[in-house]
This record gives C-alpha cells, sequence and structure tokens, in this order.
C-alpha cells in the first residue's frame, strides 16, 4: 500500500511538473522634468500664439518610456505548447489616471499559443511593423517618445495598437524571424473597411541587426488613429486639430490628411555595431492615399496623395556598463499637396543614460527640430516635436530629465 501510495504521489508530481502555469506582474514607472519652448497655447487671429513651459509629466508624454503595470501568464499544455496572455494598462504616474484614452488595458490584451510552429495570439495588439522596424531606431533603444520623427509621421514610436487583431510570428531560425497581424473592422457589408494588415521581417546575428516592415491601414482615421475609447469617429479629426482661441494646435505635420482613404507606411533598418558603439540607418516612406474620401474630416479641401519620405542615422555609444549615450540625426521631407510646395523637417536627438542599478536609471534627452515650408494646416511649417504642443515658429526645443524604474 506505501508503495502503490509513494508511486502515485510520483506520477502526480510528474504531472504536475509537466502541465506548471506562471503568472508574472512587471511595469515601468517613468518621471521627469521637462521643459519646450515656443509651445502653443493657442491659435490667435495672426497665428499660433505661446510661450516656454516646464511641467512634471509621464513618460508616455514625451519621455523613454511610458508608465504601465502588466500581467504576463504562461501555462504549459505539454508537448512543448503553452497557452500565454497578456494584459497591460498604461498609468500617468503624476495623478494615477488611466492612460490610452481610459482603456484598462489599453496598451495589450491578448490570449494565444505559442510553441515550435510559432506564436498565435487574439485581441489588442502592436503591429508586426513596429515590432521589427523599431528596435532598429534611436526611439526604440534610448530616445523613446521625444526622439520619434516628427508627429511620429511614420507610426515608430510604438503608441499604436490594434483592436481585434489576430497576430502570427514565426520562431527564430539562424536569425531570422518575420511575423503578420491583420486587423478585421467588423463593419457589416464592408470586408476591408477599418482594416489594418502589417507584416514585418528581420535578422540578427552577430554585430548586424536588420529589418523590414509593411503596414496597410484602410480608414486610418479611425483603424490608425482612432482605437482608443476617447477617438473613433469619421467626423472628428483623430490624428489632430487645427487648434482654436482657446487650445492649440495638435499634429500639425499630418493632421490634415485625416480624409485619406488608405495609409500605407513601408520601413527598412539597419545596425551595426563596433562595440562599445552601435552605429543604425533607418529609412520610411508613409503615404495617404485617396485624400477626400470619406474616411475623415477635410476642412482643407485636399485631394490625391501625401508622401513623407523619413531618414535617420543614429548613434549609441555604452561607454561603461553604466552610461550609455546616444545621438541621432532626422530628416523628413514631403510631397506637394495640391500645390502647397510640401515641408521639410530637420531634426536632432541627443540623450544620456546612467543605470543606477538594473532596474533604475536616471536620464536626460533634448530633442531640437526646424521646419520649412507649409504643414498639412495650410500654414507656413511650424516644428512640431512628438509628445509635445507644436512651435509657435519653424523651431523648437524639447528637454527632459527623468527618473526611470522597471519591475
Amino acid at each position: 500500500m506505501k508503495i502503490r501510495h509513494l508511486a502515485w504521489l510520483a506520477g502526480a508530481a510528474a504531472c504536475a511538473a509537466h502541465a506548471q502555469s506562471s503568472v508574472t506582474l512587471y511595469g515601468v514607472l517613468d518621471a521627469g522634468i521637462t521643459y519646450v519652448n515656443k509651445t502653443q497655447t493657442a491659435v490667435g487671429s495672426h497665428g499660433p500664439v505661446g510661450g516656454s513651459q516646464i511641467a512634471l509629466s509621464d513618460g508616455a508624454a514625451n519621455g523613454a518610456a511610458g508608465s504601465r503595470w502588466g500581467i504576463h501568464g504562461v501555462e504549459d499544455l505539454g508537448g512543448g505548447l503553452q497557452a500565454i496572455f497578456t494584459l497591460e494598462s498604461a498609468l500617468n504616474v503624476n495623478s494615477g489616471a488611466l492612460g490610452t484614452g481610459g482603456a484598462e488595458f489599453g496598451r495589450q490584451a491578448y490570449v494565444g499559443l505559442t510553441g515550435r510552429f510559432g506564436t498565435a495570439t487574439l485581441g489588442r495588439q502592436y503591429d508586426t511593423y513596429t515590432d521589427f522596424v523599431q528596435p532598429l531606431t534611436a526611439t526604440g533603444q534610448w530616445s523613446g517618445y521625444m526622439g520619434a520623427q516628427p508627429d511620429d509621421v511614420d507610426s515608430l514610436s510604438n503608441t499604436s495598437r490594434f483592436n481585434n487583431a489576430i497576430k502570427f510570428r514565426m520562431p527564430t531560425y539562424h536569425g531570422m524571424a518575420a511575423g503578420v497581424l491583420y486587423s478585421l473592422g467588423g463593419v457589416a457589408g464592408s470586408f476591408t473597411q477599418n482594416q489594418v494588415i502589417t507584416i514585418g521581417a528581420g535578422y540578427s546575428q552577430g554585430p548586424i541587426s536588420a529589418a523590414v516592415g509593411y503596414l496597410n491601414a484602410r480608414d486610418p482615421n479611425i483603424s490608425l488613429y482612432g482605437s482608443t475609447p476617447n477617438k473613433g469617429s469619421t467626423s472628428v479629426n483623430n490624428i489632430g486639430s487645427p487648434g482654436s482661441a482657446t487650445s492649440p494646435q495638435a499634429s500639425p505635420v499630418n493632421a490634415g490628411y485625416a480624409s485619406a482613404k488608405t495609409t500605407q507606411i513601408v520601413g527598412a533598418g539597419i545596425n551595426y555595431a563596433f562595440k562599445p558603439v552601435t552605429v543604425g540607418l533607418v529609412v520610411t516612406n508613409t503615404r495617404y492615399f485617396s485624400l477626400g474620401s470619406a474616411s475623415g474630416p477635410n476642412p482643407f479641401g485636399y485631394s490625391g496623395t501625401a508622401s513623407f519620405m523619413n531618414y535617420e542615422l543614429s548613434v549609441k555609444s555604452q561607454l561603461t556598463p553604466a552610461l550609455l549615450l546616444g545621438t541621432a540625426f532626422h530628416y523628413t521631407d514631403r510631397n506637394s499637396v495640391n500645390g502647397d510646395g510640401g515641408a521639410k523637417y530637420l531634426q536632432l536627438d541627443l540623450g544620456g543614460f546612467y543605470y543606477l542599478s538594473k532596474r533604475t536609471d536616471v536620464y536626460f534627452l533634448t530633442v531640437l527640430q526646424r521646419a520649412t515650408g507649409r504643414d498639412s494646416l495650410g500654414q507656413s511649417a511650424v516644428a512640431s516635436i512628438t509628445g509635445f504642443s507644436p512651435s509657435t515658429t519653424d523651431h523648437q526645443i524639447g528637454v527632459r530629465i527623468a527618473l526611470q524604474h522597471r519591475f
């Protein structure tokens, strides 16, 4: 009897080990002081007005990382197959308020299976274009949101999430990986309305990392820019705003193109590590097709296509295990739309991180930007650093000093 009892206990223990489950709580807290000059407060009769601003802000606004907390779960189903889930919520560390438009798990909420075949997930997720290309940018490595292209015109600040999404990522093989995402529009009678398709692929071996990505969003005013609870109407500009006598403009680089029927983004990047220095180049093209459609408002009467070519050259130096320095140069060039002559943006990012421990660091970021031409709001182009209110003029400087902790 005792022998049989011990055998039963051993078998039960083996089954328990075979079907182990784990749930991990994780997060980031990023808080700091920011300064920006010439920031808009309103739009007067003679154009934007405002002045300098200093504030305490969460990292989600213009820092290295947005504050968040999340739960990730894994259950072993046997035979190398696992069930997984992630629930991730954004928060403002200064007020405790929910981020992402008030969605409880607005950053990520998905369930799926992973195994030798790869990983398949269903729910609200990041896209595969961003998954592969963004880690090669300065934004993905150190400069955060304020180091993205002007008004994040190529969607590489990692702030776009897609509802109703089916995502598959193949396992890494000899340094190569790829993935695809399809977000169903869910509109009765129109299979393609509000749909999003993204594809990404990457290679990492030795000192070289490279990636390519593609994103196609139908009715982008809803599917790409309107996927949070405080947005989502075709009658409202979900990209930005022309401002008013009591409010500043928002995203003047591309807010005028909310009526596009389709947004297409193609990107490619490469990093090469000369230890302790890593040099990176990322090139993207963003196009807003069929301007003037019913997908969003079109107060400026645009038609045709708006196309942005974006270039980023970055250098990252891990001088010591505790000290990282980085710099990046951006150039954005938009074509002429309805004869407006187009617009150009030059941007310089500078940053430094000092790691007090594996989980805690202090950092310093500075971004300088200059604009020329005419922007999407039909005005002389104003500088518009991602995460800040736009400038009242063609140039702007943003500075941030912050503390970041990961758990």
